[in-house]
């Protein structure tokens, strides 16, 4: 199958799976319940192992696998979003019928700059080899970063991309906007707080995208696999963040999994030109860590497990 093809069947399933979600099922602005959001996760995962099952079929199981751990990867390091969600809706009072207005122009826009830098990846790796190191060793780094790093602090008001929007655009600070990004004020056009927090999504969506873009193509330079393993991981984020984010602080060692598969998948870039590892194999690796690293997130801690035979 040639690539126009290919191109064409991941468009129309995206588009079609889009005008479900985001045309028909938000027509009207709601609060996401629990159920809603277990139903359209479910939907994206199906939809994303079928697209897999797919490219088995017309691609061979060699690209399936490597579509599949770059899904697996995309789709563990954009949990760490979730975190970053929460503190920008609640730094904002980011009303929970706003939210998935927001999340859904983000997503978009996430789609658009992904698509940009992954074309620019597979393109400097075809130029330059040896940026493949460079990749590996900045995967290391955010790895340890994750890891052992200070925490993400969030504050707009230093945020240099915040700070040089309000210098060209006026912003209203009431929080009155009726969901809304723009305002008219006296007759001037305002950005709502909503905007700017929509502002900030993307910013911080740029941020990961340093670390995920080259950890996929730690596992192939097909510039389709890349992005469609990407895009679909990110089109199910929404629906994520609205079952994880009650519950999303009890995974306290996932973000340690995450940075040990970026510390992995680094390494494996590095000695790509002595020893090739298989895919399959990093998908087992990477399955294990992220498996494991759950499993022992929930269980008890030795201070609740304390508490309870008090």
């Amino acid at each position: 199958m040639n690539s126009v093809m290919m191109w064409s069947v991941f468009n129309v399933v995206i588009a079609g799976m889009l005008y479900i979600d985001l045309a028909l099922g938000q027509r009207k602005a709601h609060a996401v319940s629990i159920r809603e959001a277990a139903i359209w996760s479910a939907a994206w995962v199906g939809v994303s192992l079928g697209f897999c099952w797919w490219v088995a079929a017309t691609m061979g199981q060699q690209k399936a696998l490597e579509f599949l751990t770059g899904y697996v990867i995309e789709k563990s390091l954009s949990v760490d979003n979730l975190f970053v969600f929460i503190m920008i809706f609640s730094y904002f009072n980011v009303a929970p019928v706003h939210q998935p207005h927001v999340l859904k122009w983000g997503i978009i826009g996430a789609l658009v700059m992904r698509l940009v830098l992954i074309l620019i990846g597979v393109t400097l790796l075809e130029m330059f080899h040896w940026i493949i190191y460079l990749f590996g060793g900045i995967l290391i780094y955010s790895g340890w970063r994750m890891a052992f790093g200070p925490e993400r602090a969030l504050d707009p008001e230093k945020n240099p991309v915040v700070r040089w929007f309000r210098r060209i655009m006026p912003t209203s600070t009431d929080p009155d906007h009726h969901g809304h990004f723009f305002v008219l004020v006296k007759g001037v056009r305002h950005a709502t707080p909503l905007f700017i927090a929509l502002l900030i999504v993307e910013v911080s969506d740029l941020v990961f995208a340093v670390d995920s873009i080259p950890a996929v193509l730690a596992i192939s330079h097909d510039p389709f696999i890349v992005y469609t393993s990407n895009a679909f991981a990110i089109l199910g984020l929404r629906a994520l963040y609205f079952l994880l984010s009650g519950i999303v602080g009890l995974f306290r060692y996932l973000k340690f999994g995450v940075s040990i598969v970026l510390v992995y998948v680094g390494i494996k870039m590095l000695i790509v030109d002595f020893y090739k590892i298989p895919v399959g194999v990093s998908l087992g690796v990477v399955v294990g860590i992220l498996t494991l690293s759950i499993i022992v997130s929930l269980l008890p801690s030795k201070k609740e497990t304390v508490t309870g035979d008090k």
